[in-house]
């Protein structure tokens, strides 16, 4: 930050097992979300690795990097992300797409994955037609139209009441428990600990419990 040094993180070192529901928890500032965008590659770190079965994915081209993304993992933020202009089933297809998958193919899935998050009716539904626990469930969606290894999610209940919340977080436990997902998530809400198998606590940069 200008002439200012900032260790967002410091010595961290974890493993996430195959099917995993991990969580990422601490307050403001304790280095979460930095750290999941490390893991989701989509910033670099200045020291350390991160290993994908086996691959150090340092190793990778930035090229590389991206269709490493695209195939691999799955990442949700907080704030949504849709495009506005597009439908919930456009939303859900556009990674499919990128990949160059046949049409028939990432239309019928995009559907089918509506129906998995419960908003098999909606499809057609832009984003502002949408209440923002659906919007999220739209993002879940999109998500996993790749198949990706690992789902990805920062603070993906900041934004939505308590009862969007429990849609959400059940939405991701049953992914968890019926298709063995791995998902680590970003939380600072204690609530969510009831549906994670194990959470990793942060402060100031540092791990302090697993």
């Amino acid at each position: 930050m200008g002439e200012v040094e900032v260790h967002a993180l410091r010595g961290i070192s974890f493993t996430i097992k195959d099917g995993e529901f991990v969580g990422i928890m601490g307050k403001s500032g304790s280095g979460k979300s930095t750290l999941l965008r490390q893991l989701g590659l989509i910033d670099d770190p200045t020291s350390g690795e991160i290993f994908f079965d086996d691959k150090d994915t340092r190793d990778l081209s930035a090229t590389e990097r991206a269709r490493f993304r695209l195939t691999h993992l799955g990442y949700i933020f907080q704030e949504y992300a849709l495009i506005p202009e597009l439908t919930a089933l456009e939303n859900v297809m556009l990674p499919a797409m990128m990949r160059g998958n046949k049409k028939a193919i990432y239309l019928d899935k995009a559907k089918q994955l509506l129906k998995v998050v419960d908003l098999a009716e909606r499809w057609h539904h832009r984003p502002k037609q949408l209440s923002g626990g659906q919007q999220q469930r739209v993002a879940i969606a999109r998500a996993l139209i790749n198949d990706p290894k690992v789902l990805f999610a920062d603070e993906p209940t900041a934004n939505l009441d308590s009862a969007s919340t429990k849609i959400v977080m059940e939405t991701f436990s049953r992914l968890n428990k019926t298709t063995k997902q791995t998902i680590v998530l970003v939380t600072h809400e204690p609530d969510n600990k009831a549906y994670l198998d194990r959470t990793i606590i942060m402060k100031d940069g540092k791990i302090y419990g697993k």
